[in-house]
């Protein structure tokens, strides 16, 4: 079973798992918007990464982060989020992917991740995969680790229930 992690957002990423291995790793795919060159999802893009890396006649689901507004942040943003967050579950949907949400507090609580730093997951990630080093190797490399640890997630807990 290939497990697909998703931290959702534009600055977001996509890891691929299958029995534990990542197989890919991606950041988000984004297009310019407007004349502004405001960031969207790139959805058919998202449908090229997920189908490239999984077989689709073997079991694949998907696992995102299920996130809610925070306060603080704008209007703008977080309608742009939505429409991200959104844009991911009828990609699933047209693919007929199985998708399944966890809070953020949940899968860090699983890697003993809650009350450490942002930057806390990619240094858990390097010590569970260190040939993705060179990959992680960026602060902004934190969303690639976060997708990983939400497939991980899926992986550890409810993959084994449904076993």
């Amino acid at each position: 079973m290939k497990i697909v992690g998703i931290d959702p957002g534009l600055s977001g990423a996509i890891a691929i798992i299958e029995d534990n291995k990542v197989v890919g790793i991606f950041d988000m795919p984004v297009m310019a918007e407007g004349k502004k060159n405001k960031r969207q999802l790139n959805s058919a893009q998202l449908v090229n990464i997920i189908k490239d890396n999984t077989n689709m006649n073997e079991e694949i689901v998907v696992i995102v982060e299920q996130v809610n507004a925070m306060p603080g942040q704008g209007v703008t943003s977080m309608f742009n989020f939505g429409q991200t967050f959104g844009a991911i579950k009828g990609v699933c949907a047209a693919l007929k992917l199985p998708i399944f949400f966890v809070r953020p507090s949940k899968w860090k609580k699983h890697f003993e991740l809650i009350n450490s730093s942002k930057d806390s997951s990619r240094t858990k990630v390097i010590e569970m995969y260190p040939s993705l080093s060179n990959q992680l190797a960026k602060k902004k490399d934190v969303n690639k680790s976060d997708a990983i640890l939400i497939a991980r997630f899926y992986s550890e807990t409810r993959a084994k229930d449904n076993n």
